[in-house]
């Protein structure tokens, strides 16, 4: 009885020492033998490391950091330039890609904050795939000295960019639950007339203007404010 005692105190003490982790990222990285995976996300602007793993044969991988609220991860391999980015919250997040094909064989499963913004980026998406046609639409266009065609290709173009524009502040304001909204406002339209910014900062619920980019928000336009003022 006395051995039994002794074994469960010890399960118990370790897991009471076991660390409790805010986030955890698992996933696979298919056809990787070696190499390291580093977890970063931004603080002050400045891109920090918040875990890594040395792979070793085994294309698995377990990630681990501390968070308040959702915000953006990046998933880097080898410290590559080649990053995976995703909307993470407490929680697992799991994120499966390949080694050929690190970015774009990607698929990634885990917080509601993420299903939002794959629905932003498919649109933003298609809003650069017709860009990039009407770019080279006016290239052929002034390669056979076709003003007229050149001159149409270029106001589409403009208006594609108002209308991409005008469609990242309707998502910020259509999605103010949650936290995607002041982060697709802080780096897509921080160059928007304040009037603008203002009203998708009003329209955030309290838990979102609580939240680590809710509160990044409110302080970018309470500086453009200050600068307006002075």
């Amino acid at each position: 009885m006395k051995k039994i005692s002794v074994i469960l105190i010890l399960i118990f003490i370790f897991s009471c020492e076991k660390e409790q982790h805010d986030l955890t990222v698992i996933g696979t990285v298919k056809g990787l033998k070696k190499g390291i995976i580093y977890l970063k996300k931004t603080d002050d602007t400045l891109l920090v490391t918040v875990d890594s793993l040395v792979i070793n044969g085994n294309d698995n991988f377990e990630l681990h950091s501390k968070i308040e609220s959702p915000e953006m991860f990046f998933l880097y391999l080898d410290n590559d330039d080649q990053r995976i980015s995703f909307f993470a919250d407490k929680g697992i997040t799991e994120i499966n890609t390949s080694l050929k094909k690190f970015t774009s064989d990607v698929t990634i499963k885990g917080s509601k904050q993420q299903v939002v913004l794959e629905e932003y980026l498919l649109m933003m998406s298609k809003f650069n795939n017709k860009n990039l046609d009407l770019f080279k639409e006016n290239f052929d266009a002034r390669k056979a000295n076709d003003s007229v065609l050149a001159k149409t290709s270029i106001d589409e173009r403009n208006s594609l960019l108002k209308r991409k524009y005008l469609y990242t502040v309707n998502f910020a304001i259509n999605n103010k639950d949650s936290e995607v909204s002041p982060y697709v406002a802080l780096t897509e339209i921080y160059n928007a007339n304040i009037k603008l910014l203002d009203t998708i900062n009003n329209s955030l619920t309290p838990k979102v203007k609580a939240s680590k980019y809710g509160k990044e928000f409110q302080i970018f336009i309470d500086n453009i404010k200050a600068e307006e003022n002075k």
